[in-house]
């Protein structure tokens, strides 16, 4: 109980990274030490290999499951996801108001987090040769043309949030890249956490006697989004890690350069919500993103010897 006290308290801690564009939850599980673990966990499980569950009932097919289940390391899986979980339904609340009643300095906070993780990663790239260059230019323009995409109003449809849960699962299991990050590049951030906002404010209402349709509604959401997750680990996640152990550099500089490409959000919408008020204005927004750089920086510092 304590060790799966442990690995949840670092599952939260994970979640938190998480929702917070710039910011990537495996960073943070390199940090912890987990990250090794976390990549063999996931990488170990076969659907396949499940099917003796049809059969539990049967002594021999309960002790091939159970077997199965200690192979891919599932109780440490489990406690780590019910902790990224609660990160993710306790911080969804706190983001969605900041976004929407807060936006110049949120936005701020996250230009200064996901600029200055650009500036660490590219100094990952030991070498800068013409295809990665090129590679670089070619994510940059893709990501500035796809924010400019969504912000002219984008679908929030059953595919778009399968495939945002599947993009966004990728990158959270990449250290320096924030799956967050790409929500906001597929216009999908702000939708996603006010969702599970309802969603668990519905689930509380549920005791207090009130109607099950809030539920159902934001729970569909709630639903396609995990769908898309799970399969992004066994597909995209897969795609790119295959990509970084052959194409490190390459892969590297196309991933960081959407980051700088998808900047163009937050400088839209602090420029599109300035106002006479202090928390609107301008200065707002510059110390909200010197503090985003400056949370970089310090995680840079105490990671720095670690290999990504």
């Amino acid at each position: 109980m304590r060790e799966f006290l442990v690995v949840y308290l670092k599952g939260f801690s994970m979640g938190s990274a998480d929702v917070v564009p710039g910011v990537s939850g495996a960073t943070i599980a390199l940090i912890l030490g987990i990250y090794d673990r976390l990549i063999r966990a996931i990488t170990a499980i076969d659907p396949w290999a499940f099917r003796s569950a049809v059969r539990i009932s049967q002594p021999a097919e309960r002790a091939a499951f159970r077997a199965e289940l200690e192979r891919i390391d599932a109780t440490f899986l489990l406690a780590l996801g019910l902790g990224i979980g609660t990160a993710v339904v306790v911080l969804s609340e706190v983001l969605y108001t900041a976004v929407t009643e807060y936006p110049v300095p949120t936005y701020g906070f996250f230009f200064g987090l996901i600029a200055a993780s650009a500036l660490v990663l590219y100094g990952e790239i030991d070498r800068w040769t013409g295809r990665r260059v090129a590679v670089s230019v070619a994510g940059v323009a893709l990501a500035a043309a796809v924010t400019g995409l969504t912000q002219a109003g984008v679908s929030h449809g059953p595919v778009m949030i399968v495939l945002a849960g599947a993009v966004a699962v990728c990158a959270m299991i990449l250290p320096g890249v924030s799956g967050s990050l790409f929500l906001l590049i597929l216009g999908q951030y702000a939708y996603i956490t006010g969702t599970v906002s309802t969603f668990v404010d519905g689930l509380v209402g549920l005791f207090r006697g009130e109607g099950l349709a809030p539920v159902l509604e934001s729970g569909t959401v709630v639903a396609l989004f995990a769908l898309g997750a799970v399969v992004g680990l066994f597909t995209m996640a897969h795609a790119v890690r295959r990509a970084l152990e052959r194409y490190r550099a390459t892969t590297l500089a196309f991933l960081v350069s959407l980051m700088v490409g998808a900047l163009r959000l937050p400088i839209v919408e602090v420029t599109t919500n300035l106002g006479a008020v202090p928390v609107k204005g301008p200065v707002a927004a510059i110390v909200a993103g010197a503090l985003g750089a400056a949370v970089v920086v310090v995680v840079d510092r105490y990671t720095a010897d670690i290999e990504y």
